[in-house]
């Protein structure tokens, strides 16, 4: 596999290194990628971006594409993870995560590959309108310790929704009020898109230096 190109933001010396994947429809130049990426690393973590082979290609002729198979993303996954110890990041200090679709394929892999925190940005835990169709079978027994922050009104799985599913006891929520898939509120509720991305960012900072 052609190396990854890696887009890295933050001092090269930082204490924590978190790597990001973004999720099915959008690049890692999205303003949600963007956000988190900017935020943490102004907050002095190393922050790395990926992209996964489908991405790369409609970057390269504006063809919009669908996702990877799953093998091929745990394989993009396994191969970034893999470039960024070889330039020198302990496994100790590594986090893996990102933007749904992002999110979930480095929790398919995070157990084998060991970093020390995970953490999921708008979960898919099923297709919207699909309750039935849980992707959730893994993380009953995750080891790595998790973070996932969820927009309370999520289609892909709601708080109520949640609420009942058997998830290891490794992960721990951050509930945006009233947010959608990438954490969104509606105009009534009196909060901001940005309101909600400034409380996840808090609380991912949180989760890695509690």
């Amino acid at each position: 596999m052609t190396e990854l190109e890696l887009c890295c933001d933050g001092p090269r010396d930082a204490e924590w290194t978190l790597v990001l994947a973004h999720g099915a429809g959008q690049g890692m130049g999205s303003k949600f990628m963007e956000y988190f990426a900017k935020g943490l690393a102004g907050q002095g973590l190393r922050s790395v971006r990926f992209e996964f082979p489908y991405m790369r290609e409609t970057g390269r002729d504006g063809k919009r594409r669908p996702p990877n198979r799953e093998p091929v993303l745990r394989a993009a996954w396994q191969q970034a993870v893999a470039q960024v110890v070889h330039d020198g990041v302990s496994r100790d200090r590594l986090i893996i995560g990102g933007k749904s679709l992002g999110g979930r394929i480095a929790s398919l892999v995070a157990d084998d590959e060991k970093p020390a925190r995970l953490i999921c940005l708008g979960y898919p835990f099923h297709p919207p309108g699909k309750p039935e169709r849980l992707r959730t079978a893994h993380l009953e027994e995750i080891r790595t310790p998790t973070l996932i922050c969820q927009g309370a009104r999520d289609s892909f799985g709601n708080e109520e929704d949640v609420s009942s599913y058997r998830l290891s006891t490794q992960i721990r929520f951050c509930w945006l009020p009233d947010g959608d898939h990438g954490f969104k509120p509606r105009k009534a509720s009196g909060l901001t898109r940005e309101h909600n991305w400034d409380l996840a960012l808090a609380s991912i900072l949180e989760f890695i230096r509690g």
